[in-house]
C-alpha cells in the first residue's frame, strides 16, 4: 500500500515538517496521524522516533542560537526520563483513550490562552518541570509530546528562536531515549529503514522551508499561531479517537 502512495506519504510528511517548524513544538503533531494511515501503531511509533531525530539535529542547527539553558535542565531532564516509561508502559495501554484525553486537554488551554491572551503562566522551574513530565510521559505512549512542551513554553511568552531551538534541543533527547526502547519493544523494522532516509531528506527540506515562513511572523503572532495549531491538534486528536472507539 505505501510503496502505491509513496509520494502522497512524503508531501504529507513534508507538511507536517513545515507545520511542526513554524508551530515550534515538532512534527510529531501532526505526522503520527499521517503515518496511522499507512502503519499499525507501534510501527507509527518506531518510524516517528527516526523521523523526529532528523528533524531536531536540523532545526537545533538552523536555530542554534536561541538555547535555553535553564529550560534544557528544568523542562528536558523530566521529559527524557518520562518519555522512557511512557515508551515501555506503550505495550500495556490502550492509546485510543489516552489520546481522547490528550486532545480535550489541549483545546481546553490553548482556548484559554487565545481568549484571555494577558493570562500568564509563572516561569518557573516547577511549571517547566510539570510540562517536561507530561510531554515525555505523553510522546512515549501516544509517540507525540510536542503539543504539551508547546502549550508550555508558550505561556512562558518565549522568544521565538529560543522557542524552537530549545524545544528541538529537547526533542532530540526524548526521542533518542524512546527510539531506543521502541527498538528494544520490536516497533523498529528492516523493511522500514529505506522510509527513514527519505524522510531525513523531508526533514531538512521542511524545517528550511519552515524557518523562512517564520521570518514573517511576529512574536505575538508567533505565539497566537502556536496556540491555534495546538487547538487544531486537539480537535482532530478527539475527532480521530472518539472514531475509533
Amino acid at each position: 500500500m505505501l510503496s502505491r502512495y509513496l509520494p502522497v506519504f512524503l508531501i504529507l510528511a513534508l507538511l507536517a515538517e513545515v507545520l511542526g517548524t513554524i508551530g515550534g513544538f515538532g512534527s510529531s503533531v501532526f505526522f503520527v496521524p499521517v503515518a496511522n494511515f499507512y502503519f499499525d501503531f507501534q510501527s507509527v511509533l518506531g518510524i516517528t522516533a527516526l523521523f523526529h531525530l532528523s528533524s531536531n539535529v536540523t532545526k537545533i542547527a538552523f536555530f542554534r542560537k536561541g538555547l535555553d539553558k535553564r529550560l534544557l535542565l528544568y523542562l528536558g531532564i523530566p521529559a527524557i526520563i518520562f518519555v522512557s516509561i511512557g515508551a515501555f508502559l506503550s505495550k500495556y495501554v490502550n492509546p485510543g483513550m489516552l489520546g481522547l484525553i490528550l486532545g480535550v486537554f489541549l483545546i481546553v488551554l490553548s482556548l484559554v490562552f487565545l481568549i484571555f491572551k494577558k493570562l500568564v503562566v509563572k516561569d518557573s522551574n516547577k511549571n517547566a518541570i510539570a510540562g517536561g513530565v507530561l510531554s515525555g510521559l505523553s510522546a512515549g505512549l501516544l509517540g507525540t509530546g510536542g503539543a504539551i512542551r508547546g502549550i508550555t513554553m508558550a505561556a512562558f511568552k518565549m522568544d521565538k528562536a529560543t522557542f524552537i531551538a530549545t524545544s528541538a534541543a529537547i526533542d532530540f533527547g526524548v526521542d533518542a531515549s524512546r527510539a531506543v526502547i521502541y527498538y528494544y519493544n520490536g516497533y523498529m523494522h528492516q523493511e522500514h529503514l529505506y522510509i527513514a532516509g527519505l524522510l531525513l531528506i523531508v526533514a531538512i527540506v521542511g524545517t528550511w522551508i519552515g524557518k523562512r515562513i517564520l521570518a514573517y511572523f511576529s512574536q505575538e503572532q508567533f505565539r497566537t499561531l502556536v496556540l491555534v495549531l495546538i487547538l487544531i491538534i486537539g480537535i482532530a486528536s478527539v475527532f480521530s479517537d472518539y472514531i475509533k472507539m
